[in-house]
């Protein structure tokens, strides 16, 4: 932890150093950049921007999350439908994550509903990878044992199967959140009147390098306290339960 907070201290400091030799509007320095985010927080429009582009993530994470699992959990187990659907999930792979959102704002509009879906699309088949490959490691022994036993399915579900697929969750999770921080941005750049994407398209244009930073370096911390205090606590959690006494 300190190293972390040693190396940050330096980050800043070499910033404000060169910020100062340079004295150039396009590299304002820590304290402009800080005076910026204290403005608009204080105005309250940075808590909205950010407020706005959090939803969009959480919206588009949990439907992507909830189809892949499904999708990746059913092309693991079935080897024909694993057939049938593999080559959707290559083209979805394959497809360029702006094409997507335009498909999603020509066909739908621009909306909400289409910023969503089109997020949710972009992540939804790195999901279904990690999901699939869940599901074909799932422990056939214990199938077996359910099968005996004769387990409810939702017994089985809840009590051979989750367990079995969590660090899969977990890591999809991860990865694919990274994913959706980057394309929400994009989305709300394009086809949305609020969002950090919006502002910074806004702020590109009329080339405010204050605001660019502030609103950049708020989104990047989000993220990483997101990333912190939520993710990282659940993906060890999830893989606790594949640890052996020594």
């Amino acid at each position: 932890m300190l190293q972390r907070t040693y190396s940050l201290i330096a980050l800043i400091a070499i910033w404000a150093v060169v910020a100062a030799l340079l004295q150039s509007r396009l590299l304002p320095g820590p304290l402009t950049i800080g005076a910026a985010i204290l403005t608009d927080t204080r105005t309250g429009e940075l808590p909205f921007q950010m407020a706005c582009t959090l939803g969009r993530v959480a919206a588009s994470f949990v439907i992507a999350m909830i189809l892949g699992t499904i999708a990746g959990y059913a092309m693991g187990r079935s080897k024909t439908f694993d057939r049938y659907a593999d080559p959707w999930l290559v083209v979805l792979l394959n497809m360029p994550a702006l094409v997507i959102i335009l498909f999603a704002y020509i066909w739908i509009g621009l909306d909400e509903t289409a910023a969503i879906l089109a997020v949710a699309v972009n992540k939804l088949p790195n999901v279904v990878v990690v999901m699939r490959e869940g599901a074909r490691a799932l422990d056939p022994e214990l199938d077996e044992m359910a099968k005996a036993y004769q387990f409810a399915r939702f017994s089985r579900i809840r009590n051979l199967v989750l367990p079995q697929l969590a660090p899969y969750l977990a890591a999809s999770s991860r990865s694919g959140l990274s994913i959706v921080w980057k394309i929400v941005l994009v989305v709300e750049l394009i086809g949305r009147p609020n969002g950090v994407g919006f502002v910074l398209g806004s702020a590109f244009s009329l080339f405010d390098m204050a605001k660019i930073l502030s609103y950049a370096i708020c989104f990047i911390v989000l993220m990483l306290v997101i990333e912190s205090l939520v993710v990282q606590p659940l993906e060890r959690r999830a893989n606790r339960w594949r640890r052996r006494p020594a």
